[in-house]
């Protein structure tokens, strides 16, 4: 019998990522990227060499792999299926020049061939719907703070918070309060800080207990509820309220508060 074999891939030029989508059954001999990989097992198992040894991995684990690194793959069982997401040198390059700026080490390569920690897969996952949704903003916010948190898993050194840099989060959260709606970036926040991006989204997420992203859809769901309470028409609150469109304003509003913004708008009328 022939096992399924089938992949997907569409590449974002202007972001220099590809996405890759597969189910197989092979074999792949040794071979090597040129770009840097993190993906996630989502079916069956699988067993590959590394540049740190043969590894194993199940479905929810992640698997990496640095530039250049001689690795091979084989099932465990019959088929397995998984994403990947691979980055060109250059962007991760950076996000590890950023991430140990102040720590007195420089980093290079995805230290983990394979990680099993539950909270990795949530922030590959966060990170892999991010891409493959509309890139609107906050989004892109959203793309920068998720691919330095999962970078941070992937660094074999405690990377140092200080509990001192909250009063310089706090600048880039009364930028956000001043215009919810602002087309606002990480570097912006950052800049608007004093701090590097990925400093602001750990002392910002100490601050508030949220990522800038995630606060901005705090900020824009509650103006959002205050225009429907208003008697706003739900398609033009969406727009007003910095939403792509109805349907991402409901989204947000459902998980915010547990019910629609079609039943509140009957409630309030």
């Amino acid at each position: 019998m022939v096992s399924r074999h089938a992949f997907s891939i569409k590449r974002i030029a202007d972001l220099g990522i590809e996405i890759v989508e597969a189910e197989s059954g092979r074999h792949f001999a040794k071979h090597v990227h040129e770009q840097y990989g993190i993906g996630m097992l989502i079916q069956g198992a699988q067993r590959s060499s590394s540049g740190r040894g043969q590894v194993e991995a199940t479905a929810g684990d992640l698997i990496s792999v640095n530039p250049a690194e001689v690795h091979d793959g084989m099932p465990i069982g019959d088929v397995r299926r998984w994403h990947m997401l691979y980055f060109d040198p250059a962007i991760i390059a950076t996000q590890f020049t950023e991430m140990t700026a102040d720590t007195g080490f420089a980093w290079h390569e995805l230290a983990y061939p394979v990680l099993t920690r539950p909270y990795a897969a949530e922030r590959f996952s966060a990170l892999y719907s991010a891409l493959t949704k509309p890139l609107t903003h906050p989004m892109h916010l959203a793309l920068e703070e998720h691919l330095l948190l999962l970078l941070e898993l992937f660094v074999d050194r405690p990377i140092p918070a200080s509990s001192l840099l909250g009063s310089a989060a706090s600048k880039a959260q009364n930028m956000i309060d001043d215009d919810p709606l602002a087309e606002l970036s990480l570097a912006k926040l950052a800049n608007e800080a004093g701090l590097s991006r990925f400093q602001l989204v750990r002392a910002f997420s100490r601050l508030t207990g949220l990522t800038p992203h995630a606060y901005v859809v705090q900020k824009r769901v509650h103006l959002a509820k205050r225009l429907i309470s208003k008697g706003v028409a739900l398609a033009e609150a969406s727009y007003a309220s910095g939403f792509s469109d109805q349907s991402h304003m409901t989204r947000h509003f459902v998980r915010s508060f547990g019910f629609s913004p079609g039943l509140y708008a009957r409630r309030c009328s």
